[in-house]
């Protein structure tokens, strides 16, 4: 009986040892090089009011604002609007308030079907496109993927990455940049102050199936052991950079759909870029585009690849790259 215990032990452990070297070899041989940053021609320019194009700048560039809030949409003509409305009016009246203070808003329309660009265009021609840009994707590249283009088309000293749904209070905005000026020392003027949601867990538990929870826990699970470190909620669509943790961060993302920010953070780490984790206001708004089950299961998977691909050196940490 005791041979029998230990064969079948044996057995398991070789059947283990086989399927990581699988999982390893797998993650390898997949993973693709940097993301291709060349931009369609269309890409390259914004409308202004009046229905001119001109040219996005560039991340390289030194900066011309204090404030770029990238704005990744999908389909998100019902609800950009809500989130617009609050963004500006929050940016009018600091503006008002402090004649030093400038800002931008970069919508990126992540190749939507419905009216998403249209929707945005509005804002241009409200505010102007000195304040309010739209950059439309040609092809969908996924959240992660609009978040760079938009980030690398940017101007500001400070950029806000915020969602399209508004489930953040966009005046929580002085919460994060309170916690991006209490990080000391900053390596390089590089930091990052995330939102959020972590302090909201356990009522959000209480209303969640058991099924959601365990899925939930074990995505914390693999984010923590595969991944970052002491960061309770790397998912919040809530995140400040300072232009040069933008930089840094974003010219080696291979990441470009949901677990993006998980990579993005893993990067800061590996960099020891400073990283704040900022309690905000969060409200759960219908619309969104998370498929619960399938997108989990996808996320996890890409969080094991994300560290056995850096481990095995199919991808590298790389310098800033200039878009084309």
């Amino acid at each position: 009986m005791d041979c029998g215990l230990c064969e079948m032990i044996q057995c398991l452990a070789a059947l283990a040892v086989v399927v990581l070297i699988l999982v390893v070899l797998i993650a390898h041989f997949s993973a693709s090089g940097m993301v291709d940053l060349r931009r369609h021609e269309k890409e390259k320019y914004f409308l202004t009011k009046d229905g001119e194009k001109e040219a996005f700048p560039s991340l390289q560039d030194p900066h011309s604002r204090e404030l770029s809030v990238v704005v990744p949409s999908y389909n998100e003509e019902l609800r950009l609007p809500v989130m617009m409305e609050e963004t500006m009016e929050y940016l009018e009246k600091r503006q008002k308030q402090q004649s030093s203070f400038t800002y931008e808003v970069i919508v990126v329309d992540d190749g939507s079907k419905d009216k998403t660009t249209e929707v945005a265009l509005n804002y241009t021609k409200k505010y102007g496109a000195d304040k309010v840009r739209v950059l439309t994707l040609v092809v969908n590249r996924g959240k992660g993927g609009a978040v760079r283009m938009g980030t690398l088309s940017s101007r500001g000293k400070l950029i806000l990455m915020a969602d399209a749904d508004g489930a953040t209070k966009f005046a929580d905005i002085e919460k994060v940049e309170a916690g991006l000026r209490n990080i000391s020392p900053m390596l390089e003027n590089m930091a990052i102050a995330c939102g959020s949601r972590a302090h909201l867990e356990k009522d959000s538990v209480a209303q969640r199936s058991v099924f959601r929870t365990f899925l939930m826990y074990g995505f914390h699970f693999l984010v923590w052991f595969f991944c970052v470190k002491g960061i309770g909620d790397t998912q919040c669509g809530f995140k400040l950079f300072t232009r040069e943790a933008a930089l840094k961060t974003f010219s080696s993302l291979h990441v470009e759909r949901w677990a993006f920010d998980v990579e993005l953070l893993y990067i800061a780490q590996c960099f020891k870029i400073p990283i704040a984790e900022v309690a905000v206001n969060w409200t759960e708004i219908e619309g969104s585009k998370l498929v619960p089950f399938w997108s989990w299961l996808q996320m996890g998977r890409d969080l094991v690849f994300i560290r056995l691909r850096y481990i095995t050196g199919a991808w590298k940490l790389e310098s800033p790259r200039k878009a084309d």
